[in-house]
Order: structure tokens, then C-alpha cells, then sequence
């Protein structure tokens, strides 16, 4: 098989062609070096080969993709790595190995070159903070716990001065193989545990391991209008990985506090006010302290009622990543008096003797329908 001349460059096409632009090519080539159009030359015939069988091979996608990741090595007796002198026992599946490989080879680290590197693990935090700085926004210092990269080291794991070597089992894949029956079976090095290097001389801050315990102080910029639940990352913030590998992510999860005054709702603030009765009967003015410092003005109409919600626009929260502000909603409670003077117990006796229906149609509608009621319970 040729293993020297790449696909590609046979077809004269780029890596990135698509399937009419390969079709197109090889016809072109096929007819150009076809035995029947150059007889008796052995270099044209050669070539004719040569194209049909990369042709073959980038026609079929779970091909092309083998191949595209491992070369010519896709389709060398023993698949991708073979040779590599550290696999054990002796079956092979061929192609169809090298296939199934690339397809499920990333699930397992690797389809038969060395594990690919670890990341470090991502990390959360739990962070609560007021609604006040869910409003303004702000800049908060946090510490947290975290691996982070051995010094002495540079997060190689190996001891200063010295280096890695290539584990002698897997032949610096990271994996060995076995025979099992009909089957091969591939697991992970015990060696170098899937890393293909084995350090002899481990550093001693670390242990090898390539990485330490540190606790760490970062600085959080929380923007404005973040709701609870919301979620900032810290790019690379997160553990150190293995061995001088990246490290991840760190998560800060965002909880707000209860507030005395005011609940959310998205971008909308929520707030209860009691008013009196005389205020609910004649109609007002009440004064909300907002999220943003300003006082506003609430008009109370003449005859509200109790659950009547009043919106003040503009008055929210601030939308995330965005331009715009909510709005606040008062509910209003109208609250009776428990104590009364002598004198406004008396106007207020002057008053219901002189109320009509009209002026309580909700408590007059009521007690008809009790009546109505009653009549047919009665009839």
C-alpha cells in the first residue's frame, strides 16, 4: 500500500474538499493515468492505483475520518499505534479495528496513541450576595481551596534536573492490549496510568503529581441585574490538571439574599404598602424608596381596594447584559383602624348612615347573592 505519498495531494485536492470536488478530481486523474490510455508504462499504472486507492479511501467518511486522524497508519497491518511495541497479544481486527477506533476512540482517551491529556476538574463556588449588589453590581474577593500547578516542578511532576521517559509497557500509548477469545481488549497502562511517560525521580513538593493544595484569592465582577442562580465562570481558574495539563473551571454560583422590603421577579421589583382607609377612600400619594436611591411617588387613586396592584415603570432591576430597567410594583393593603377617638367614631356613625350601595357595590353585590341564596335554601 502506498504509505508515502499523502491522499490529498494525490487527488490534488485540499483536505477540506467535498465529495463533488473528490469525484470530480479522480475522474479527471483516473482518465489522465487509466492503463488502456498509456499502455506498457508502468509509472502511469502505478499511479492509476495509487489514485484509486486514495480515492477509495476519502470516499467512505468513517474512512476518511481514520484517516485524517492517523495517515497512512489507519489501514498499516495493526491499526493506528500498531508497532508501537508496548501492545500485548498478538489478534487484530485490520481496518475495521482502525475504524471502530476512530469512531469510539475519543470515549476512552484515545484511540490507540497516547492518552489524550486531562484537563484539570472544574469547580464550583457558592456565592451570596444582596440584592443591592444584584442591582449596582460589584467586585467581590473570594478564596477557595484549589490544586494548583507544583512550582519547583513547572507541574511536570519530575524532580528538578531531571525528566520523563517513555513507559517501557505501552510503549508510550497510555493503553495495552489483551486477547480476550474473539475479542481484543484495550485498558488503560498500569504502569504510567494512561499518561506514557513514567517519571523515575518524582519532585518532592508534589509527589509527582504535578500540582499542590493552595488556597487562593480571586476577584469576582459581578455584573449588573444577575438573578439568583445565575452563574459566572472563571475561565482556568478552576483545579490544576495532571502532570502540567490545563487546568479547569471555576463556577461561581450566585444566591441572593432575602430582602425586608422587596421581592423579584425577573426585572421587576415586588412590595406590599399598607395604606389607611381614608387614604384608600380619598386617594393619595405614597413614597417608595427605590433600588436606585430616588424616592417615587405613587399615586394612590380615590376608592382602591385591597390587592389593587400600581406600577411604576423604570423602577426595577437593571436587565442583565443589557439596557433597560424593570419596573416596581406596589400592592396595596388597605389596613382599618384598631383605635378610634370619640369624635371619629361619631363621623364615622354619620357616615354609614348616610353610605348607599353605590358607594360599596362589591359588599352591596355580595350580600344580594347571600340573599338569593338564602331564598332558594328557604323556598
Amino acid at each position: 500500500m502506498s504509505a508515502e505519498i499523502d491522499y490529498y495531494e494525490l487527488l490534488e485536492v485540499s483536505r477540506d474538499a467535498d465529495d463533488g470536488v473528490l469525484k470530480s478530481s479522480y475522474r479527471k486523474l483516473a482518465m489522465k493515468y487509466h492503463p488502456d490510455r498509456n499502455p506498457g508504462d508502468a509509472e502511469a499504472e502505478a499511479r492509476f492505483k495509487q489514485i484509486s486507492e486514495a480515492y477509495d479511501c476519502l470516499k467512505d467518511p468513517q474512512k476518511r475520518a481514520a484517516y485524517d486522524r492517523y495517515g497512512h497508519a489507519a489501514y498499516q497491518q495493526g491499526g493506528a499505534g500498531a508497532g508501537g511495541g508496548g501492545f500485548q497479544g498478538g489478534a487484530d481486527f485490520g481496518d475495521f479495528g482502525d475504524i471502530f477506533e476512530s469512531i469510539f476512540g475519543n470515549a476512552f482517551g484515545g484511540g490507540g496513541g497516547r492518552q489524550q491529556a486531562r484537563r484539570g476538574a472544574d469547580l464550583r463556588y457558592d456565592l451570596e450576595i444582596g440584592l443591592e449588589d444584584a442591582f449596582h453590581g460589584k467586585t467581590v474577593e473570594v478564596e477557595v481551596d484549589v490544586a494548583v500547578g507544583c512550582d519547583p516542578c513547572k507541574g511536570s511532576g519530575a524532580e528538578p534536573g531531571t525528566g520523563k521517559r517513555r513507559c517501557n509497557m505501552c510503549g508510550g500509548h497510555g493503553k495495552v492490549r489483551a486477547q480476550q477469545g474473539f475479542f481484543m481488549v484495550e485498558r488503560t497502562c498500569p504502569t504510567c496510568h494512561g499518561r506514557g511517560e513514567v517519571i523515575d525521580k518524582p519532585c518532592k513538593s508534589c509527589r509527582g503529581e504535578g500540582r499542590v493544595e493552595q488556597r487562593k484569592k480571586l476577584e469576582v465582577a459581578i455584573p449588573k441585574g444577575v438573578d439568583d442562580g445565575n452563574r459566572i465562570r472563571l475561565q482556568g481558574k478552576g483545579e490544576a490538571g495532571p502532570a502540567g495539563t490545563p487546568a479547569g473551571d471555576l463556577y461561581i454560583f450566585l444566591h441572593l439574599r432575602r430582602h425586608p422590603v422587596f421581592d423579584r421577579d425577573g426585572t421587576t421589583l415586588l412590595t406590599r404598602a399598607h395604606i389607611s382607609f381614608t387614604t384608600a377612600a380619598l386617594g393619595g400619594q405614597i413614597e417608595i424608596p427605590g433600588m436606585d436611591g430616588q424616592k417615587h411617588v405613587i399615586d394612590i387613586p380615590a376608592g382602591i381596594q385591597t390587592g389593587k396592584q400600581l406600577r411604576k415603570r423604570g423602577a426595577g432591576m437593571p436587565v442583565l447584559n443589557g439596557r433597560g430597567i424593570g419596573d416596581l410594583v406596589v400592592e396595596v393593603a388597605v389596613e382599618t383602624p384598631t383605635k378610634l377617638t370619640t369624635r371619629q367614631k361619631e363621623l364615622l356613625r354619620e357616615f354609614q348612615a348616610n353610605e348607599t350601595g353605590e358607594q360599596c357595590p362589591e359588599s352591596k353585590g355580595f350580600f344580594d347573592r347571600l340573599k338569593e341564596v338564602w331564598n332558594d335554601l328557604t323556598e
